[in-house]
């Protein structure tokens, strides 16, 4: 998710049919080829994931008993979902304009992009699509307390536009819902989208030296950049759900007052009153910096 916009990024033109940008998924449409794309990642991250992603996350991916070797439909996929926590997901065309992506979560509408990347870019996508979406985004929607964080987030995006805070607070989302990590009782796991759904990203956030493992604090997060080109330098690390929808419940007024104006922090930045979980030897990045 790049930080000026909200939603999926589509990889074919298309118009909304309404106000609120979703289109038909067009599950017919699918070709062949791009359903063995679907089975190719499905496979092998479902193999990969446990003992990585956190058992919320594992467990969603079980009840919603997606289809291995096709791309999932949609309305079935909403079946499920509203039975367990009133979530749908709609497709939309690509990237949507900020209140049409919260008010769709305000809703309990997750906006979902209905393309799917070409077999050369299995490892690597910037625009998140229908892998990323589903595989990476529902499962953890299947839980109630993540999926009530999602909700809120929603009505608090409509609240931080108008306050000229989206920029902040998408921040939140970033290191939360798209990059985050959660302490279980095995260890760190993922719980964050943008790992899930990425081969790459899986061993790098849990194994890698290089990433710092920090844990979160809200205000922190709000005045911390992060990359949209490349691995997190740092992955903030929440104790529970329960924090999540501790921050559900946060009047964010006052954090946007105390935040205003503040300095921002680089993405590998660490503060000297910070005690990381694990501090990165910053390998990785220094190293792209020099290539």
């Amino acid at each position: 998710m790049k930080p000026e916009k909200h939603g999926a990024a589509a990889g074919e033109a298309g118009k909304p049919d309404s106000v609120d940008w979703t289109i038909d998924q067009g599950w017919e449409n699918y070709t062949a080829e791009e359903h063995r794309v679907w089975k190719t990642l499905f496979e092998r991250q479902s193999k990969l994931l446990p003992g990585r992603a956190c058992d919320e996350f594992i467990q969603g991916m079980r009840n919603l008993t997606m289809d291995t070797d096709q791309i999932p439909d949609f309305r079935r996929l909403s079946e499920v979902l509203m039975k367990r926590t009133g979530w749908q997901v709609v497709a939309v065309p690509g990237l949507v304009p900020d209140e049409v992506f919260f008010d769709h979560l305000a809703n309990r509408r997750f906006p979902a992009g209905h393309f799917i990347r070409k077999p050369e870019e299995l490892d690597y996508l910037e625009e998140p699509d229908v892998f990323h979406d589903v595989f990476g985004h529902v499962p953890m929607l299947m839980h109630p307390v993540f999926a009530d964080y999602m909700q809120a987030y929603g009505f608090g995006g409509l609240r931080a536009r108008n306050l000229g805070m989206l920029t902040n607070l998408a921040r939140v989302y970033w290191y939360t819902v798209e990059f985050g990590l959660i302490k279980q009782s095995e260890g760190l796991r993922i719980y964050g989208s943008g790992i899930a759904s990425s081969y790459t990203e899986t061993f790098f956030a849990l194994d890698d030296a290089s990433p710092n493992r920090i844990h979160f604090d809200v205000e922190r997060v709000m005045r911390t950049q992060y990359r949209i080109d490349d691995f997190q330098e740092t992955y903030f690390v929440i104790d529970g759900l329960e924090d999540l929808l501790n921050l559900a419940k946060i009047d964010f007024g006052p954090v946007y007052q105390r935040i205003k104006g503040q300095p921002e922090f680089q993405p590998g930045d660490i503060l000297p009153t910070e005690e990381p979980i694990s501090r990165g030897t910053s390998v990785y990045h220094q190293a792209k910096k020099r290539a």
